[in-house]
């Protein structure tokens, strides 16, 4: 389980990933080597999967956001996973329920490249296309504090 301060470590390294080890246990009260240790633990017990920079599609020239859902034709449940994959615009895919049974969000270099794209899927299943105007809610960090913790 954690404890409050594992969960203000993962509140400061999903709000700044690069942090130095010894500013990090400044911000949660540690020696730079105690909080090294939890870290690495984290790590280890995979709840820290990774580290990564967030990059903005639209400067490196895919100003294109989509949302595709997908639900597969009989007997192609296990493909759309193995489309999406292959498919290097796709950056998540997820299953969900309901009627669909994939929601993939892709970025593009124009509308031009998603006829392509979707054609792949539509090998595999009925496909349903939204373009993104706008993201009021950017990817953020899970909420880990309770309020009374700062959080």
């Amino acid at each position: 389980m954690l404890d409050e301060i594992d969960r203000r470590i993962l509140t400061e390294l999903q709000d700044e990933g690069r942090v130095t080890m010894a500013e990090l246990g400044r911000r949660v009260n540690l020696s730079a080597p105690a909080v090294g240790e939890r870290v690495q633990r984290l790590e280890e017990s995979g709840i820290i999967t990774g580290y990564t920079a967030v990059v903005d599609p639209r400067a490196v020239g895919y100003p294109i956001a989509a949302v595709v859902r997908i639900r597969p034709a009989r007997r192609q449940l296990h493909k759309v996973p193995e489309v999406a994959r292959a498919t290097p615009e796709v950056v998540e895919c997820n299953r969900v329920t309901g009627e669909d049974c994939y929601i993939a969000r892709l970025h593009l270099r124009s509308i031009d490249d998603l006829e392509e794209i979707l054609d792949r899927f539509a090998a595999v299943g009925q496909t349903t296309t939204s373009i993104v105007h706008s993201a009021p809610v950017q990817r953020r960090p899970l909420p880990l504090l309770d309020a009374a913790e700062g959080g």
